[in-house]
């Protein structure tokens, strides 16, 4: 029977921008409203549908060998898993999000230690009660059910941990942010025996080395243009790069053709530049890796 890689792929927010994230990757996931098995062109995988707060028992226990999870869901339950590398995506932004100490702005507490004897509101439950008492500060915490800023604004508790990017829906119900307690972002997950098998190590990597490749070139485009040999150094001077641009001389002419990998919305600011400077066929690619 042949070696099969099971990964998990998060339900809910992140499934859609996984699935387009693997598809830039090389890779064709299926997902049907009615099963939790997505289909993948890929027979050495098996993909499995999974919620992300429940992913990382599932890679721990080696129910599946990787998932792709929030790190805050695998701090929730303290799972023994292989961090591989962080997947800074989500299907909004970019930015990694923050769990936060929150009370009404109205509230004496000025940072956790003010909070000895309250009763907290979160979904990060496990994570709450060991960062308080790792400080030693004796605190009540309750699982909430959703809608948790309207707790602490109706007085059902002292304070709440809940997540946020920028803090604007905390500050417009009239709260206030204590602290940050955690940032995260989605991270990949291995179980600790299928990182040591030297074939599924391999698969998993492959995996996370493309889609980090596929990370790194959204919204980053390829600029091709010819140019005069005497207008080199000017015309690389004004293109950003990630590192030194391509040159190379075109067949018995005293004109070079320059190859570079830029931001998209820099594009629109250079052409007018690299044309002022006699560039000539100037060419704009997408790019869908860059490794």
């Amino acid at each position: 029977m042949s070696t099969v890689l099971r990964f998990g792929v998060p339900k809910g927010s992140l499934e859609e921008a996984t699935v387009d994230l693997f598809k830039q990757a090389g890779w064709q996931i299926g997902i049907s409203s009615r099963s939790y098995f997505p289909t993948v062109d890929d027979g050495e995988m098996k993909c499995h549908l999974i919620r992300p707060q429940e992913m990382g028992k599932y890679v721990e226990r080696g129910t599946i060998d990787v998932g792709i999870a929030g790190r805050d869901w695998i701090r929730e339950n303290d799972s023994d898993v292989v961090e591989v590398c962080d997947m800074v995506y989500s299907k909004v932004s970019r930015r990694p999000v923050r769990w936060v100490l929150v009370v009404a702005q109205d509230s004496p507490v000025q940072g956790p230690e003010d909070l000895q004897g309250a009763t907290i509101s979160t979904e990060l439950v496990e994570f709450t009660k060991r960062y308080f008492k790792e400080r030693n500060i004796q605190v009540n915490v309750e699982f909430s059910w959703g809608a948790t800023e309207a707790k602490v604004v109706d007085g059902l508790c002292d304070a709440i941990v809940e997540v946020t990017e920028t803090g604007s829906t905390i500050r417009a119900n009239n709260l206030r942010i204590v602290c940050d307690l955690m940032e995260s972002v989605p991270v990949m997950v291995a179980n600790k025996t299928a990182w040591e098998d030297p074939w599924k190590r391999a698969k998993i990597e492959q995996i996370a080395t493309l889609l980090n490749s596929a990370l790194r070139a959204e919204g980053m485009v390829g600029l091709k243009m010819n140019a005069p040999a005497d207008k080199v150094e000017a015309i690389i001077s004004i293109l950003p790069s990630q590192k030194a641009p391509t040159v190379a001389h075109l067949y018995k002419s005293d004109w070079v053709s320059i190859e570079s990998i830029l931001p998209e919305k820099e594009v629109r600011r250079i052409v007018p530049e690299l044309l002022r400077l006699g560039a000539e066929g100037i060419i704009e690619y997408p790019l869908s890796k860059i490794i």
